[in-house]
């Protein structure tokens, strides 16, 4: 963070844990994951998502609240305007790109929406979700990071959860949009951390309500 920054009291406080933790999970979709499709295979995306598994194995475990979404629509005529082609071509429900990973998607467990505009709170339902389960803070997983997991942060804030974004769960396509969207968020809206971090203070949030 610049002096400059610092001067005005940008990122002087934290966000912090609170009592119930929820985790997002963005667009964690075989168009991203899967080096076979034109958006897939970014390296910072797959080392996003293997750690991603790695906290949803304990998450589930503790019972912590899953959300998981993709994007994805009936044709062309129901997308926004979208400026990739790639993404107008394949996010279409009978693409075999559309799916969520498996490595990261419990259907029997997530609550699993399709979205449709970058944040994956944005007309889902997910918002509502979490209120039920009593979630106040909210952990964000996926890609990528300059567009959906800036935009899941943004509206994350707004809906006033505590909001938590470990650095090495969310991944983008090249690594300076990442750096740079993550120290943006970080000294406005939230607490850019890391799995390690939030592997403790899940362990933590357990023991206290065991």
């Amino acid at each position: 963070m610049s002096d400059d920054y610092q001067r005005r009291s940008y990122g002087s406080v934290g966000v912090g844990f609170g009592q119930k933790p929820g985790i997002v999970v963005v667009d964690f979709m075989l168009a991203f994951t899967d080096p076979q499709y034109p958006l897939g295979g970014a390296p910072l995306v797959l080392r996003a998502l293997e750690n991603t598994r790695r906290l949803l194995d304990v998450a589930r475990r503790y019972d912590v609240p899953v959300a998981n979404c993709n994007t994805a629509y009936m044709n062309q005529r129901e997308m926004p305007y979208w400026k990739i082609s790639a993404v107008r071509e394949t996010f279409l429900h009978d693409h075999p790109s559309a799916p969520i990973d498996p490595r990261v998607h419990d259907p029997s467990y997530d609550l699993t929406v399709c979205k449709k505009g970058p944040s994956i709170f944005f007309n889902t339902g997910v918002a509502d979700y979490f209120t039920k389960e009593r979630v106040d803070t909210v952990i964000v997983t996926g890609c990528n990071t300059s567009g959906c997991i800036r935009a899941t942060a943004i509206d994350s804030f707004s809906y006033r959860y505590r909001t938590i974004v470990p650095e090495d769960c969310v991944g983008d396509i090249e690594e300076q949009p990442h750096r740079d969207n993550l120290r943006d968020i970080g000294r406005r809206y939230v607490d850019v951390t890391d799995l390690a971090s939030v592997l403790s203070q899940l362990e933590a949030w357990r023991h206290r309500n065991s």
